[in-house]
C-alpha cells in the first residue's frame, strides 16, 4: 500500500480507497474535488434533516412562549408583583377555553351567544369581518370540518394544463341558480404560499379525483412538485 500525504488521509476517512495500480489513483485534485463535494454533500443534508425540525419547535415554542406571556400578564399573580410562573398563562388560555365552551353549550350561554350574534350582525363594518371569520372556523373545526379532506386535479388555466386543488363541496347558492347544472368548488392553491390561490367552479365530469391525503396534495403543492406522493397501485 502507497504511503499517502497528509492532505489525503481524509479521502482515506471518508472512504476512497486508493488502487495500488498506478493507472487506477485517482489525481490528487481530482481527489480534493470528490472530498469537497462529499463534504457539501453531508452540509446540504444536514441542513435538510435539521431545519425543519429546529424551524418547527421554534415556531410553536416561540407561540407558546406568546401565549403565556400574553395571557400571564393580565393575571392576578403579576398585579401583585410577584414573579411569573412558566407555563401558568398557556394553562389559563386552555381553562378559559374550555369554561367558554361549555358555558356556550348551556341553556343560558347559548341565548347569550344568539344575543351576541344579533348585535355583531348589525353593526357596520364589524358585520362583514365578523360573519367572513365565523364561516371559516365553522368549516375548519365545526360540523363543516370535512371540507377541504379530498384532492382533485382540475384543467387550469386552459385545457390540457391541470393543477392541483381541494374540494370544497357542491356549488349552492346564487351560482347554481346561475349555472344551471351540478357544479363543484374547487379550492386551487398558489405555490409555494397555499393561503392564497383560487376558487374555481368545474363540473363534476372534469375532476379527476387522487388517491392521496390533503397532507401529501398540500406537500407537493409547498416544495413546488419536489416532493411528490407515490402512485398508489390500485386494489
Amino acid at each position: 500500500m502507497p504511503i499517502f500525504p497528509a492532505r489525503f488521509r481524509m479521502i482515506r476517512l471518508l472512504g476512497f480507497r486508493m488502487e495500488q495500480n498506478q493507472n487506477q489513483t485517482l489525481p490528487p485534485k481530482k481527489a480534493e474535488s470528490r472530498v469537497f463535494s462529499y463534504i457539501r454533500t453531508c452540509f446540504l443534508t444536514g441542513i435538510l434533516v435539521t431545519a425543519p425540525v429546529a424551524l418547527s419547535l421554534y415556531i410553536v415554542w416561540s407561540i407558546l412562549i406568546w401565549v403565556d406571556e400574553t395571557v400571564g400578564h393580565i393575571l392576578p399573580i403579576h398585579l401583585m408583583g410577584e414573579d411569573s410562573i412558566p407555563g401558568l398563562g398557556i394553562i389559563a388560555a386552555v381553562g378559559f377555553f374550555i369554561l367558554v365552551g361549555w358555558f356556550a353549550r348551556n341553556f343560558i350561554g347559548a341565548l347569550m351567544l344568539r344575543a351576541f350574534d344579533y348585535i355583531l350582525e348589525r353593526l357596520p363594518l364589524v358585520k362583514t369581518v365578523y360573519n367572513a371569520l365565523k364561516q371559516v372556523f365553522e368549516m375548519l373545526m365545526g360540523k363543516q370540518a370535512q371540507a377541504f379532506r379530498e384532492v382533485v386535479m382540475v384543467q387550469f388555466p386552459r385545457d390540457g394544463s391541470w393543477v392541483v386543488g381541494f374540494l370544497a363541496g357542491k356549488t349552492e347558492g346564487e351560482f347554481k341558480d346561475a349555472l344551471g347544472e351540478t357544479y363543484y368548488n374547487v379550492f386551487v392553491p398558489t405555490t409555494p404560499n397555499p393561503t392564497s390561490g383560487f376558487l374555481i367552479l368545474s363540473p363534476e365530469h372534469e375532476i379527476k379525483r387522487v388517491n392521496m391525503t390533503v397532507d401529501e396534495g398540500l406537500k407537493a403543492i409547498v416544495s413546488c412538485g419536489l416532493i411528490m406522493p407515490k402512485s398508489t397501485p390500485p386494489k
